[in-house]
């Protein structure tokens, strides 16, 4: 099921909208627009949970028909913090009412630090203004992998700042916003860097056309986005090493209606990528950050009537400056529903992938960027990914009412994979320092997934995924490429005060000939939420239950039997 997220008035809003399913080994996409829209409803916010990192290529389910809205069930990305060291509550925290403001405070046993403050103004009918703060992260030790029980005194902040305004026309949403982000954090002993900061900072302004009876509709916006790493050398004792990226984004789309059931539409974004700092080697200014435009184009036909859901297009792909390409892949997909509660669908897709700033955070905040092929320590950024095929087919069906099942397979070829490894000049098998590194990637996976819900007291999901990857040049960067990945949830709602959650995650990584293999995730975590009286609740949510010793990153170790736990007030 694919859902798209919106913020309403403050509240994370997931709409569920039939989609074929699709297997990604991206991280989050571009978070750049935050469209507010206009619907009177509780701001009602849930914990992320962090075991939900973006860490594995994701496989989306089709859905059978079309659902009513729903709550998110995650409150903010699930990159907010790295799953390794942070195990935030993810219950859900319902009240009737409309309370504009809301704040939420936590704390947990490794330093677990969990702040939100958010509040809707209501300048007028058509006017509002969001705003939010949010901090996260924690400050404990934690016992390394692969040595004999050495522990690391570890700390990981983040801090986020927004502000959203959106005017309404007769037809038209006008949506202005800023962004900004702060992460602090330090890497495990003996390590080339001590800590690293990343800034980051956005501004956005759109406009979306509102009324889905007209034959023309259109869609354009424009993003100024800017991210500072401030170490980039093997050596953060070296001055002015920080390097500075700035991203102007202009999107948008005209779409033309054929008919009730028919249209077109032709969608274009192009990136100006525009770098400074220590871009270049001081002594022979030789250049290894430089500045390039992309272009994506993405033509479309759809169909959409009682049995047939078509979608048939091409991602057009240019790059001007590093990276120059052209490049083509398909935008196809195909559903069948047929006995209303049963569907078939095929899918080929593929595209760029930038390996901006924001995305190289995203895969794995440890990691150093690529050698630029000199003995002084230089980096150079990363080629961007491209998906020249993600093939996908599958079956789903709800025999019974609450209950659905899902089975799905496919193939995925990725050229300049983004990954990374543990590196050390003395022995390439220590991890010493991460570093992003790529290669050409070949992605076969499978797998199932069976839900039952009944009414709002019960909820019971299971999923198994597995995938063969396979690389012809540098199958070492395939030991942090997850095998196969298996996750099951109970979610009880006995009152109408309580909700109780049961979880178990378990992801094991591929194993690599003479490599160092990552300790499998396996958490078993359990959460509940309790309403005290009207406005204040409370939450408590323990992970790791069994106390196991496992990585979400390569060489960096996830929090033993941890807990967080505080209270949310609404207002």
């Amino acid at each position: 099921m694919k859902r798209s997220h919106y913020i309403i008035g403050g509240l994370a809003l997931a709409i569920s909208m039939p989609s074929c399913l699709q297997a990604q080994t991206t991280q989050p996409k571009d978070t750049t627009m935050t469209r507010t829209v206009v619907v009177e409803q509780e701001y009602n916010p849930d914990i992320m949970d962090a075991s939900k990192v973006n860490v594995l290529p994701k496989v989306e389910e089709p859905t059978v028909s079309k659902k009513e809205v729903e709550y998110a069930t995650t409150f903010f990305p699930a990159t907010s913090v790295p799953a390794d060291l942070m195990r935030p509550y993810t219950g859900k925290e319902v009240q009737p009412g409309t309370t504009p403001g809301y704040v939420r405070a936590g704390y947990g046993n490794y330093g677990n630090l969990d702040v939100l403050a958010n509040y809707l103004f209501r300048l007028s009918q058509k006017d509002k203004l969001n705003v939010r703060f949010q901090m996260d992260g924690m400050d404990g030790k934690l016992t390394l992998p692969f040595t004999d029980s050495e522990k690391w005194n570890a700390f990981y902040y983040r801090t986020r700042a927004n502000v959203d305004y959106t005017h309404q026309f007769d037809k038209l949403d006008l949506n202005i916003a800023g962004n900004f982000g702060l992460s602090n954090f330090n890497f495990q002993p003996e390590s080339v860097n001590s800590k690293q900061k990343f800034t980051s900072g956005d501004f956005h302004a759109g406009i979306h056309f509102t009324d889905e009876t007209a034959p023309l509709r259109f869609n354009a916006e424009t993003n100024l986005l800017m991210y500072e790493r401030q170490h980039n050398m093997f050596n953060e004792s070296e001055a002015n090493t920080g390097i500075k990226e700035t991203i102007i984004r202009t999107k948008g789309d005209v779409t033309g209606a054929i008919g009730d059931q028919q249209l077109i539409t032709i969608a274009l974004e192009m990136n100006n990528l525009l770098y400074n700092g220590y871009t270049k080697n001081v002594s022979t200014g030789d250049e290894y950050f430089k500045n390039y435009t992309t272009l994506l184009l993405n033509p479309y036909y759809e169909l959409d009537d009682d049995d047939w859901k078509l979608h048939i297009g091409a991602n057009v792909d240019l790059s001007f400056g590093f990276d120059q390409s052209f490049r083509i892949s398909p935008d196809i997909t195909a559903q069948y529903i047929f006995s209303d509660s049963y569907i078939v669908c095929a899918k080929a897709t593929g595209g760029k992938q930038l390996n901006d700033f924001r995305k190289l955070e995203s895969i794995c905040p440890y990691s150093e960027l690529p050698e630029a092929n000199t003995t002084l320590g230089y980096v150079q950024r990363p080629y961007d990914t491209y998906e020249q095929i993600n093939g996908s087919i599958g079956f789903k069906a709800s025999p019974y009412p609450g209950l659905w099942f899902n089975v799905f397979g496919g193939y995925q070829n990725l050229k300049n994979d983004l990954s990374y490894l543990g590196f050390d000049p003395s022995n390439t098998h220590s991890i010493s320092y991460l570093s992003f590194a790529q290669d050409n990637t070949d992605n076969f996976y499978f797998g199932g997934e069976i839900s039952y819900d009944y009414k709002d007291i019960l909820g019971i999901s299971a999923k198994y995924t597995y995938r063969n990857w396979d690389s012809k040049t540098e199958e070492y960067l395939l030991a942090v490429k997850p095998a196969s990945e298996m996750s099951f949830n109970v979610r009880i709602h006995p009152i109408s005060a309580l909700n109780i959650n049961l979880g178990y995650d378990y992801i094991n990584r591929k194993e690599v000939k003479e490599y160092k293999k990552m300790s499998a995730v396996n958490d078993l975590h359990i959460g509940a939420s309790y309403n005290v009286f009207k406005g204040v609740s409370v939450y408590a949510q323990v992970h790791n239950l069994l106390n196991k010793k496992y990585q979400y990153y390569l060489g960096y170790p996830t929090e033993g039997f941890n807990f967080l736990g505080g209270l949310s007030f609404r207002f």
